[in-house]
């Protein structure tokens, strides 16, 4: 049976089992609850009648974590664009499928064979979907080779992703956003610039040089991938600073524009690049090359596919998924969400691609008892404003996970409220850094233009534990505050 032919026999069985195996909501606007909660629902009624909530639409529903009891709810049935909140389902069905301790494989090999220094053919670096690959595992990489003896490569450096399909970027990603990190090209061979894994992205830095003169640019790691074009300017200090650095969509050229002004520190982008295959493959080379090993002049970096018969030099595992999914979640890395969504497709139905990743998010969420009839997504990241999901769903999944053998690997990841380190507080690091939220809050946040949202646990004054979703659209103005509030008066309830 072909992968297409599977897939659709699961997505009809997940719609059989979610439809007798879940039981509706109510869908009016507040929740009866027992009544020692009755002060709790007025305060919160009290927040949703703010006039930022009130010119959004929004969705909120709380629960028990020991019962899954809803003792408030808002709109709770409303389905609204989650942004990263999304990456809750991401997290949970990755941990699902994959398990704790998956980790990804990056293989070197060839198709030749060494004699006196020099590999008589072709050198593969085939990619397995690693998001965590920084220049120096190519470093090491290039020390292996070197220690077999091989000086000279005669063939081609050929990089194999295949082991996802060739579509690069999700749905729904806005041509505004490409440039960046957070909106890289997805690739089954790829690197990241830093230990956030920011797979597919290049630092480009912008600092003020010489009054009068262009600024001094740098790159980290320095690739020959990006075209920096640099029309900006170092301005006396005290001048406004207007300096912007972007990539014109589309190509590798980075432009570098307006005025740096001296005393500044400069700016600092993480700019995606277009081909994560080819990019690592350019960085590798330069591995390569510090350790003395040559290519012949008619060589080329290309992409392409191993030959079966390859032999293996070198290889590496990632991290397990526990760790990775650290920097996933704590700092909601968007192409880590996409890769999972991708290696799962492939672990399950043999392709990596966003159709059968998804379709295993959704088989996932219908095995636990959501409607997925409610939950509607084109990514596994957030980015896209035409997914939808309601409170109420979406606060069902923070209560079913905690039945899990991996919740507290999936607990852990969620970012602390108030903690400065990154991978503690994560994207809640400058956020209810006051009692009683600090440290209480465990939450999973999501950011869009116009759509602010925040799901996680509350630990309360009286000890008790609570699962909370906050989803707004359509905000005239930011609705973070609000957001925060309600988080904060939740952990003050006793």
């Amino acid at each position: 049976m072909n992968v297409w032919r599977k897939i659709l026999v699961s997505f009809v069985a997940l719609l059989m089992i979610s439809s007798s195996a879940f039981i509706p909501l109510e869908e009016d606007s507040n929740v009866e609850a027992a009544t020692s909660y009755a002060n709790l629902q007025n305060k919160l009624n009290n927040i949703m009648a703010d006039s930022r909530m009130k010119n959004a639409t929004s969705s909120v529903t709380v629960r028990k974590a020991s019962t899954g009891e809803i003792v408030y709810q808002y709109n709770g049935d409303k389905e609204i664009t989650p942004a990263s909140s999304l990456k809750l389902l991401t997290g949970a069905a990755a941990l699902e499928t994959l398990g704790e301790n998956y980790r990804f494989s990056t293989i070197v090999l060839t198709d030749g064979k060494l004699k006196n220094g020099t590999l008589n053919g072709n050198l593969y670096v085939k990619g397995q979907g690693d998001p965590t690959l920084l220049k120096n595992h190519f470093d090491n990489f290039a020390n292996s080779l070197a220690k077999q003896g091989i000086k000279r490569v005669s063939g081609n450096l050929v990089g194999d992703d295949t082991w996802y399909d060739n579509v690069r970027l999700s749905a729904g990603i806005l041509a505004e956003d490409e440039p960046y990190y957070y909106a890289a090209p997805i690739s089954a061979l790829t690197l990241s610039p830093n230990g956030d894994f920011d797979a597919g992205s290049v630092i480009v830095e912008a600092k003020p040089g010489t009054n009068g003169k262009a600024t001094k640019v740098s790159m980290s790691p320095i690739t020959s991938v990006l075209k920096i074009v640099n029309n900006s300017k170092t301005v006396p200090k005290g001048s406004k600073n207007t300096l912007k650095i972007t990539r014109q969509v589309g190509t590798n050229k980075v432009i570098i524009t307006g005025n740096s002004p001296l005393g500044t520190s400069g700016v600092k982008e993480w700019i995606s690049v277009t081909n994560p295959t080819i990019y690592a493959l350019d960085i590798f080379k330069r591995s390569l090359a510090e350790k003395g090993i040559t290519f012949a002049a008619s060589s080329k970096v290309i992409e392409g596919k191993t030959p079966k018969n390859a032999k293996a030099l070198v290889s590496r595992k990632s991290m397990p998924l526990k760790e990775l999914i650290i920097p996933f979640m704590k700092l909601s890395n968007n192409t880590h969400a996409e890769m999972l969504a991708k290696e799962m497709g492939k672990v399950k139905y043999g392709e990596g691609s966003w159709n059968a990743g998804l379709l295993v998010m959704h088989e996932y969420a219908a095995s636990v008892g959501l409607d997925v009839t409610k939950w509607k997504f084109e990514d596994a990241s957030g980015m896209s404003y035409s997914n939808k999901v309601s409170s109420s769903q979406l606060s069902q999944l923070l209560y079913v996970v905690r039945k899990e053998p991996w919740y507290n690997t999936y607990y852990k990841s969620l970012p602390i409220a108030g903690v400065s380190d990154r991978f503690v507080g994560g994207t809640l690091r400058n956020r209810l850094k006051s009692a009683p939220a600090k440290g209480n809050i465990q939450a999973k946040t999501g950011s869009l233009e116009n759509i602010k949202s925040l799901s996680g646990y509350a630990k309360t004054k009286n000890g008790e534990t609570l699962i909370f979703t906050v989803l707004t659209e359509k905000n005239k103005t930011s609705t973070i505050p609000v957001l925060d509030q309600l988080a904060t008066t939740i952990t003050n309830y006793k």
